[in-house]
């Protein structure tokens, strides 16, 4: 189905470009052809979460793995300690890491201290324990929620989707952070760079005045024309290598009555 506009013309039911294309233009962005959109689109729909799973005792390693894909998860690597655990986890980069307290060479959590400092993934504590101290120490060492034995969809489901969204809202929030770090570090630059430019300027005016003085002293007291004094001027100033606001204030030192205003030199 289509439109008429009031031109007459036929209109499409959707629109050419979206909204977010027409800014893509007009930034000077290409933008992709729709195919490919619609397959990043389906690609992303159909995309299994992937998942690291660190459990020291194989059986409960077993059915947590059983659990994840019966659920459209991917496992993607299985650790039976910490150290594991941690190489996989850099290895793969997946969506959510599982990872038990009790394990061998390095606890859960110390590993979920090593991923979480090095902003790899989200990960769920698993243990047969609920004590608050314990909890407190997991949550210092950066996981994002944990889940106790024994391992029931109803609470391993949505500790892994709260867990993978709190680690998104946090890298959104860094990024924000970043940004505008970066936007503040720019217009740090561009004030410094303007008042470079108006100090520039404010010493050009004042040469200016003070050449201006003291080529009107010149006329006044040696005779020379307006033009010839602003030659004397700029030619004594190449040739003996002086600044046209020092050699200005020697001559207004001399001939005029008074110290010029702003003679200091800089």
């Amino acid at each position: 189905m289509t439109a008429n506009n009031e031109t007459g013309q036929a209109q499409p039911d959707t629109p050419v470009l979206t909204e977010d294309e027409l800014k893509a233009v007009a930034a000077g962005e290409p933008v992709a052809p729709q195919d490919e959109q619609e397959a990043d689109a389906r690609g992303d729909e159909h995309r299994k979460r992937t998942v690291v799973v660190a459990e020291d005792e194989s059986v409960n390693r077993m059915d947590l793995v059983a659990i994840l894909e019966d659920n459209g998860y991917e496992v993607v690597g299985e650790a039976a300690n910490g150290e594991e655990a941690v190489e996989l986890t850099r290895k793969y980069r997946p969506d959510v890491v599982c990872m038990d307290v009790k394990m061998p060479r390095m606890d859960g959590i110390t590993a979920a201290g090593v991923i979480c400092d090095e902003n790899i993934a989200p990960v769920v504590m698993l243990t047969a324990f609920s004590q608050p101290d314990l909890v407190k120490q997991a949550t210092g060492a950066g996981a994002m929620a944990y889940v106790t034995k024994p391992y029931e969809e109803s609470k391993l489901l949505p500790a892994l989707e709260v867990a993978m969204g709190r680690f998104q809202e946090i890298n959104d929030l860094l990024d924000n952070v970043e940004r505008s770090e970066n936007e503040l570090n720019e217009t740090r630059e561009q004030l410094r760079d303007t008042e470079e430019k108006l100090k520039k300027a404010q010493e050009s005016l004042e040469e200016r005045k003070l050449v201006d003085r003291a080529k009107g002293l010149l006329m006044d007291k040696a005779d020379f024309s307006e033009q010839g004094a602003f030659r004397w001027i700029q030619k004594t100033s190449m040739d003996q290598r002086i600044p046209k606001k020092r050699l200005a204030m020697a001559i207004i030192a001399k001939y005029g009555d008074s110290k010029p205003e702003a003679a200091d030199e800089r």
